[in-house]
């Protein structure tokens, strides 16, 4: 990796994190140019709007969860035991400093910046597909009930999850969430396929 692409790098990564806890709105680039300690200029000749170094933070924080979310997958070939590792994973690793960046990117930018926004509907868009990708397969392998539908097991997780995950920072003492995994996990249990 050249310097500068090194030097990308790490301003993604610092954004990232940034971006995630304060929000598009809430962080400058004068923030980001304190935390990576380079001056204004360098910064802008990498990204030349705030808008374009948030854009590329998200999808390089997108990429770190869905990494963490999918870990273990595929040691397993049972559609039912996936989804469960994916939501545990969900439970037991933290997103990102600051949350969710899938979450915290819609909520700040419900009414906001319109990138961000697009952005954020093509990741939730790719999960909720991959899952039902998921479900899919469990189904033509006979692990899933033929009756299920791919698109409510995925929308169900998602909701339950991101929802879970946003009720515990806003309580502060963390339980919504280990809560929702051990349901999800029950639910999981039901659309599975009895054996013949």
């Amino acid at each position: 990796m050249s310097k500068g692409s090194e030097t990308r790098q790490r301003i993604i990564v610092k954004a990232a994190a940034l971006f995630n806890r304060k929000g598009f709105d809430g962080c400058s680039m004068q923030d980001i140019v304190e935390e990576v300690g380079l001056e204004k200029g360098s910064l802008y000749g990498h990204f030349p709007t705030k808008e374009a170094l948030a854009v590329a933070a998200f999808e390089y924080a997108w990429d770190e969860t869905c990494a963490a979310r999918v870990d273990g997958m595929d040691a397993v070939s049972n559609a039912i035991e996936k989804l469960k590792i994916h939501a545990a994973n969900a439970v037991s690793r933290p997103c990102f400093p600051g949350g969710c960046p899938l979450m915290n990117t819609i909520t700040d930018n419900d009414d906001g910046n319109v990138a961000l926004k697009r952005i954020a509907r093509g990741a939730l868009k790719g999960w909720r597909s991959y899952l039902e990708s998921v479900v899919k397969d469990g189904q033509e392998r006979k692990e899933i009930r033929p009756e299920v539908s791919p698109e409510e097991v995925a929308a169900l997780m998602i909701s339950l999850l991101e929802g879970a995950m946003a009720l515990d920072r806003l309580d502060k003492k963390p339980g919504f969430l280990e809560k929702a995994g051990r349901h999800v996990n029950i639910y999981l249990d039901t659309i599975a396929q009895s054996p013949n």
